[in-house]
């Protein structure tokens, strides 16, 4: 009997998924448990396996086709099964990456063809490259053979094509210029436009926004740098800690709304804001009020490693409790971050500077950082977000604190 393979639900919040590559192509045998197909969540790159023995017999969603949750991507069975019911069944709705993916609106109309200004790189082998920068590649008309990669193991990824020219050849008789191009959605910004309007909107969001003394944090981080064992610890490495010891103390911040109930948590799980590619994703740190802060150190960077590179499994950036966002190595003074539901809480971190204060009605010049936290009115009142940021201010100005 034909065994039906179908786009799953390989995370959490996974509506829809990109056929990036089939590992398997039509006539090869497969065994229940092999991967099939490599699939672009919104989250990550994820692995679709077989569930059934037998023989690939029809591959009904081509690479680049974006296919929703439960529909019909493939067919197995056995060599001369009449597999003609099972594949006629399948939806005609998914849309296939062989139609552009990309439409260049002119200012008048006329034919144009897009050339590539390459830059040298080793060809050979299988070309190692993230599924955003094969799309580029794709709609651009790049050679990915000759094109040098610099993410991990080589790996071609956006930066590595953001310089490479694609100036359009246009008819000396044609109208020149491109008035705009239409950039389809990624599965993860289709995933952070839906989550912004869960939050933005239902959510009754207030901010409170303090600025810390960092000169004391500045020499410990000194000195544990001056150590020669372990990771080299980083401003955000220890703001994260103290976070995760101010929300011990103030557990009411550390918390879930649940619709018609609230959810509080005894231990910290960290969600902490990674940029990737093409969006960004938290990562959360276990158990980060139980860590060290050399632990919190080798997990968070592990972590953002494995998020760039979208190897995260769906266990490693669900269920946090409260998140971090720092914006502070891109010079932003102070921002605000959106909540991601259903935690209460977000602080959000900015650069640190150095200003000029008075301190004993002298002018001295001191490293100061701002930081704001988003919160949940529902969950977290104005004075109780209060109590939860002097603590944080004063545990980053004191950081001896964090080991009591």
């Amino acid at each position: 009997m034909a065994t039906k393979v179908v786009m799953e639900a390989l995370s959490p919040t996974m509506e829809e998924g990109q056929l990036v590559k089939w590992l398997k192509q039509e006539g090869d045998s497969v065994t229940a448990g092999d991967i099939l197909a490599e699939v672009e969540t919104d989250k990550a790159v994820m692995e679709l396996a077989a569930r059934g023995d037998g023989v690939l017999r029809a591959i009904v969603a081509p690479e680049g086709t974006t296919v929703e949750v439960g529909n019909l991507v493939a067919v197995i069975g056995t060599a001369d099964e009449d597999i003609s019911a099972v594949t006629t069944s399948a939806p005609a709705k998914a849309s296939t990456g062989e139609q552009p993916s990309r439409s260049l609106a002119t200012v008048a109309s006329g034919p144009q063809a897009l050339t590539a200004d390459e830059s040298p790189g080793v060809a050979g082998g299988e070309i190692k490259t993230s599924p955003l920068a094969r799309r580029m590649a794709r709609e651009r008309g790049i050679d990915l053979a000759s094109v040098r990669g610099t993410g991990p193991g080589g790996r071609i990824i956006k930066r590595d094509l953001d310089h490479i020219s694609t100036t359009p050849t246009i008819s000396p008789l044609a109208p020149r210029g491109v008035e705009y191009e239409d950039v389809p959605l990624t599965q993860i910004r289709k995933t952070i436009a839906r989550r912004l309007a869960e939050s933005i909107g239902p959510v009754p969001h207030f901010f409170l926004t303090t600025e810390v003394d960092m000169e004391r944090v500045a020499e410990a981080r000194t000195a544990l740098n001056g150590l020669d064992e372990g990771p080299r610890i980083s401003f955000n490495d220890i703001i994260l800690k103290v976070v995760a010891a101010a929300l011990v103390q103030h557990g009411d911040c550390n918390a879930w709304w649940q619709g018609d109930h609230i959810r509080y948590f005894s231990d910290v799980h960290l969600s902490v804001a990674v940029a990737v590619e093409d969006g960004l994703i938290t990562p959360v740190v276990r158990h980060a009020n139980r860590k060290s802060l050399r632990e919190v150190a080798f997990e968070i960077r592990d972590l953002a490693e494995r998020a760039r590179e979208r190897r995260l499994k769906p266990e490693e950036y669900t269920g946090g409790t409260f998140s971090v966002s720092n914006l502070g190595m891109y010079d932003i003074d102070q921002f605000t971050g959106v909540i991601n539901p259903p935690e209460a809480g977000l602080i959000a971190v900015g650069s640190i500077t150095k200003k000029p204060i008075v301190d004993n009605d002298e002018v001295v010049v001191r490293r100061r950082m701002r930081i704001t936290m988003s919160c949940d009115h529902r969950v977290i009142d104005g004075a109780t977000g209060a109590r939860f940021l002097q603590t944080t201010r004063r545990m980053l100005e004191n950081p001896l604190a964090i080991i009591w």
